[in-house]
């Protein structure tokens, strides 16, 4: 988990690193394009770490050929968040994510021993609608909602040799931002919650047909072109 982190940390860096380079030949671009000064003025890109507070969920599976109370109890962890937003005007925005996080799914069959616990890397492809409201206090708040889909890849070593799955997914997201230090980089700060299906790995006695969700505080920055 330490080495992911540090790999994420390390793709976030480089990332500032690049945009760093690249200002001074998009300023100059702009100055000659006041179209494409207009147009990258609606782009930001925003980097986001995030807890991952994942839902809990019963249902009914086949265990042994027998109809079976199973609880599913996930791990809680942080992950990462990255988004790309095109603001038209303050109430029409849209914005893509993906999002990334690490964490153990544990089926408890009822009066029997759990099953092996599912280690998985998560990721999220979504898309979504934006609204920039009026400032309050100094702050620029903001409410979203979109869709998209979720990837569960069971891992090597701790995934009991489970096969990958996609879940379709929905979120709402609210939060505010504020620019600091310079008109291109502030700090934002949000919540998020996702919806999905929770996983079963096509296997008959993980399949317990309810819907769960992960709830995603998150602190991060954004680059403003």
């Amino acid at each position: 988990m330490l080495n992911v982190v540090r790999r994420s940390c390390v793709r976030t860096f480089l990332l500032c690193l690049a945009a760093g380079v690249a200002a001074p030949s998009i300023q100059a671009q702009e100055s000659q394009h006041p179209g494409l000064a207009k147009q990258l003025n609606r782009i930001d890109l925003a980097v986001v770490g995030s807890g991952q507070i994942n839902g809990d969920a019963s249902g009914t599976a086949v265990v042994n050929a027998q109809p079976t109370t199973v609880k599913l109890t996930t791990g809680n962890t942080v992950g990462a968040l990255i988004t790309l937003r095109y603001t038209v005007k303050p109430l029409v925005g849209f914005e893509f994510n993906y999002g990334y996080a690490r964490y153990t799914d544990t089926f408890r069959p009822f009066g029997a021993q759990p099953f092996g616990g599912v280690q998985q890397n998560t990721s999220e492809y979504s898309a979504g609608y934006v609204a920039h409201l009026r400032p309050v206090l100094g702050l620029h708040p903001f409410a979203g909602a979109g869709l998209g889909t979720l990837a569960f890849r069971p891992t090597p070593r701790g995934g009991e040799g489970l096969i990958k799955q996609a879940r379709a997914a929905y979120y709402y997201t609210v939060g505010a931002e504020q620019t600091v230090l310079s008109p291109h980089f502030g700090i934002r700060v949000q919540v998020r919650q996702v919806f999905y299906k929770a996983p079963d790995f096509e296997t008959n006695y993980l399949t317990i047909q309810k819907h769960t969700s992960t709830f995603e505080p998150g602190i991060g920055f954004f680059l403003h072109f």
